[in-house]
């Protein structure tokens, strides 16, 4: 569980000449061991951040029922899963969907991918830190400083938002001094958390299975929240499930680790398959067990307070506080995780002249070994978005939600051509052999991996009345108005600047075989 791993002067020397074949210099601190790498993308998706935040969303739509969105966004998000550890079998690069991207497509669509990577993540950082309201007041009342009883732990008040984004910068400014100082203290930290947030969520699963007080046949139960959609229960399902594709992402960080993980084409492909799976199994179990423990099942408290309820109406002091502390922790490295793999992607694109002033973004202090001013940047925008919109937290609500657009769609660009590839006989590619492999199974399960893909993306990005309201066209049509304005905005830039940049390895950052080739064209 160490944070960081003894290498050996072997392995060492493998992990470097493999990231300089693909024309990279080792500059990040290469120390991450399996846990590590593996405890990046739990965080990330952390279960119990999303559950306490989501768990009402998705039984205020589909009732009981919702429970069976989260078997079927596992399924389809662990095919892309599956996609993405060959991936990191084959690029063990900083950089994730932007860098895999790049590897096998245009450099348009990789560019792209990267800046809906980069904007996401940013947007999730401030999604994820305004998370402490919902637990910090409920600890210690002297955590709402704005308002009263009424305003601990909401969001809907004047006062609870305002308190919510003071709590949401306090954690943005605590993550990116930890950013700033360096991995080895990122994954110690994240790694304490994570096992806190595995002992949690078992110990929550158990608390709650012996207070059960029906059977596992609610799930089959969907109080009638059917009626008044035109196609009947699946309309509901469908908006239910936003509650499971909301949390179930981000399970690639194991990849954005690459260059900092020993012996990554082994480590990272698990770690990614490993953290969705774990995420995925104590997530199904942890909605079963609390629908079938709360009191009562008609209780309307549970489509607006969810999980939070049913671990107060099963739950006596001092145990529940420990569970708020537990959660507490979860929603904090998991704002950690979300900001380091925000941090690498622009990285990754500054590395190779892709974002404005690359050299200095992707600039590696030679003291801590990281990034230091993505970090400070990220981490800059992340708490200017939480201050614009103190006076209107509808705005927040809305682009925080197809935020989650963004990262699917980040996905598809890497998924879309892999598939390509496999059409035409460029994947898998050479020197994968030997490595994490789909076999001849890859080219069905890239198929249903990018169809699932669009289709959440449609789903996620529907008009309904029930997300997004109807009392402003733009609110409405938000992840449209949002999402378009990001492509069309990153578009524009692209290729009225960017696409007249020189493109590739940035001098400073290219290992010794590029630079060599690189000066052999320069004769």
């Amino acid at each position: 569980m160490s944070p960081v791993e003894v290498i050996t002067p072997e392995v060492a020397v493998q992990d470097k000449e493999e990231l300089g074949q693909l024309g990279y210099r080792q500059e990040l601190d290469r120390r991450l061991g399996s846990f590590s790498s593996f405890a990046a993308g739990f965080s990330y998706i952390s279960i119990l951040t999303g559950m306490f935040q989501l768990f009402a969303f998705g039984y205020a739509f589909g009732g009981p029922a919702m429970f069976w969105t989260w078997p079927t966004v596992l399924i389809g998000q662990m095919l892309v899963a599956l996609c993405f550890a060959e991936y990191a079998a084959t690029y063990p690069i900083a950089g994730s969907s932007y860098m895999w991207s790049r590897q096998i497509a245009s450099r348009a669509t990789s560019w792209m991918a990267g800046w809906l990577l980069v904007t996401g993540g940013i947007v999730t950082i401030a999604a994820v830190a305004v998370a402490w309201q919902v637990i910090l007041p409920q600890i210690d009342s002297r955590f709402q400083f704005f308002g009263g009883t009424a305003d601990i732990g909401s969001f809907s008040t004047p006062n609870g938002a305002k308190n919510a984004i003071l709590l949401g910068c306090i954690l943005i400014v605590i993550t990116t001094i930890i950013n700033c100082i360096g991995i080895r203290l990122m994954a110690r930290i994240n790694n304490i958390g994570v096992v806190c947030e595995l002992v949690g969520a078992s110990a929550l699963i158990i608390v709650l299975a012996t207070h059960i007080k029906r059977g596992p046949s609610v799930v089959t139960e969907t109080l009638g929240t059917g009626s008044g959609h035109s196609a009947g229960y699946l309309g509901a399902f469908l908006l239910a499930i936003l509650m499971s594709a909301y949390v179930m992402y981000g399970f690639d960080s194991a990849g954005q680790l690459a260059e900092e993980t020993n012996q990554p084409r082994k480590r990272a492909p698990i770690a990614i398959i490993r953290a969705l799976g774990a995420a995925g199994i104590l997530g199904m179990l942890l909605i079963l067990v609390a629908l079938m423990a709360v009191g009562d099942i008609n209780n309307p408290n549970i489509g607006t307070s969810g999980l939070v309820f049913i671990v107060q109406d099963t739950m006596s002091w001092p145990l529940y506080d420990i569970f708020l502390i537990d959660v507490m922790i979860a929603i904090t490295v998991c704002c950690l995780a979300v900001q380091t793999m925000a941090i690498r992607s622009a990285f990754a694109m500054a590395r190779d002249n892709h974002l404005p002033g690359g050299s200095v973004l992707a600039r590696v202090s030679k003291t801590t070994r990281t990034p230091i001013v993505p970090s400070i940047a990220i981490g800059l925008l992340a708490i200017a978005l939480l201050l614009i919109n103190i006076g209107n937290q509808r705005v927040f609500t809305v682009v925080t939600s197809v935020a989650i657009i963004m990262f699917y769609m980040a996905y598809l660009y890497c998924t879309v051509p892999m598939l390509l590839a496999r059409f035409t006989g460029r994947w898998p590619r050479p020197g994968s052999e030997g490595y994490f492999s789909l076999g001849r199974w890859g080219l069905p399960i890239n198929i249903v991996a990018v169809l699932y893909g669009a289709g959440m993306v449609f789903n996620l990005a529907w008009p309904r009345a029930e997300v997004y309201g109807t009392d402003k066209w733009y609110y409405q049509y938000g992840a449209y108005v949002f999402v378009g304005g990001v492509m069309i905005f990153g578009a524009i830039y692209y290729y009225l600047v960017q696409r007249n940049q020189p493109f590739g390895i940035l001098d400073e950052h290219q290992s010794a075989e590029a630079a060599t080739v690189v000066a052999s064209l320069r004769c």
